[in-house]
């Protein structure tokens, strides 16, 4: 049985992997048309890298296709060199990792993290049987506005369904929500239009509200007027929830900066707590009085992922600081970066537009853990013969 495949029709480039490829267990093939013959006889695969002389359309014709009919199989595409539109394209393929051919130690973590994911997809998968897959809620909160509380919860779904998982993104901020700005989506089609059908909803009713932005990806927008926002109950909200859990692996909620009976109905229903900081003093005591509010609600700590934004900042306390102060460790530190303001401008998330910018790298990673992905540090030496040990 062989979990790994490594496709490359140049007979150098090949040679120079085989042995260590297959001393962990791999196969190596020559073409695309012996992977499409190899991967039926073996569905176990969880790992294909394509080399650099792959053609290119048909490792994201592939990759589209593996998505849907496999998606526990990763896929790894290896580059002579990496350009702007080619990371755009792999992205909406599917292709979970773009490495240059000349750097082996992101091949190396790139492989790594791939395995790491199907092995969770995998698990999960056997775990739920033949029965519908039940989406884990991810509620993104910040007890004070400014913090970039929208930027981290529409670029985390980015994230989650550039990884092949099927994604919806709820805008809960029901009076003034940004997420339609944030990915340029005409607000048609909003929370308040299943109204009629509250009570009573059902999947095709949910389709009917929600928007999509990318195949994986669907978004349900705030009303486009607060007085519409009002009108939308805490029982609603739940009724969204159970309606999409089986229909998603992933609900990410983006929430105001206040604690209304709306946002109190996600965080009830939540797998995972998101809180938001930034390094300065009025957002410290807001996540701290988040903290206290979590523990008064019995929300487990164990699903609580503090996030710190702008963590490069020069000005106000070190990350170290707000560690000791808030009295829990970061799950990820994301960047200041100029690049994102003018994300937002453009209406294009910086996790779809820039994948390899730091910013989408600490956005990945906090999808990472809340997919169940190893991300500890990894100190293996080689490329791939202690790989996957």
């Amino acid at each position: 049985m062989s979990l790994y495949v490594y496709v490359e029709p140049d007979d150098e480039r090949r040679q120079h992997w085989g042995n260590d490829f297959r001393a962990i267990g791999g196969t190596m093939l020559k073409s695309m048309s012996e992977l499409e013959s190899y991967l039926p006889r073996y569905p176990e695969t969880l790992l294909v890298v394509l080399g650099p002389e792959v053609d290119l359309d048909e490792a994201l014709m592939f990759t589209a296709y593996q998505r849907l009919q496999r998606p526990v199989i990763g896929v790894v595409l290896i580059r002579r060199v990496i350009e702007a539109g080619v990371v755009l394209r792999c992205l909406q393929s599917g292709i979970r990792e773009l490495v240059a051919e000349d750097d082996e130690e992101g091949l190396r973590n790139a492989s790594v993290r791939s395995v790491d994911l199907s092995k969770a997809l995998s698990t999960s998968m056997r775990g739920s049987g033949d029965r519908a897959p039940y989406a884990r809620v991810v509620t993104v909160f910040a007890g004070k506005g400014g913090c970039g509380r929208s930027v981290v919860a529409v670029n985390l779904a980015v994230a989650l369904a550039g990884a092949g998982r099927r994604v919806l993104l709820m805008d809960l901020d029901l009076q003034f929500g940004d997420v339609a700005i944030m990915m340029k989506l005409a607000p048609e089609r909003n929370i308040a239009g299943g109204l009629p059908m509250a009570g009573r909803l059902d999947e095709p009713g949910l389709r009917s509200i929600v928007t999509t932005y990318r195949q994986g990806l669907d978004a349900l927008l705030a009303p486009p007027s607060p007085a519409e926002g009002e009108q939308v109950r805490r029982e609603f909200v739940v009724e969204l929830l159970d309606v999409a859990r089986p229909l998603y692996d992933f609900v990410v909620v983006d929430t105001p900066a206040v604690v209304t009976d709306q946002v109190l109905a996600a965080l009830d229903m939540s797998d995972w707590f998101v809180p938001i900081v930034t390094p300065d003093l009025p957002t410290l005591k807001s996540v701290r009085l988040t903290s206290e509010m979590f523990d008064l609600l019995d929300y487990p700590k164990d699903k609580r992922l503090l996030v710190l934004n702008l963590a490069n900042t020069q000005a106000g306390l070190s990350p170290s600081e707000v560690e000791a102060a808030v009295g829990m460790p970061f799950t990820v530190q994301v960047p200041a970066s100029r690049d994102v303001p003018l994300s937002v401008d453009k209406g294009e998330p910086i996790a779809a537009s820039h994948p390899l910018h730091p910013v989408s790298r600490a956005i990945r990673e906090l999808g990472d853990r809340v997919a169940g992905v190893d991300t500890g540090p990894r100190r293996r030496r080689g490329f791939l013969r202690r790989l996957f040990s």
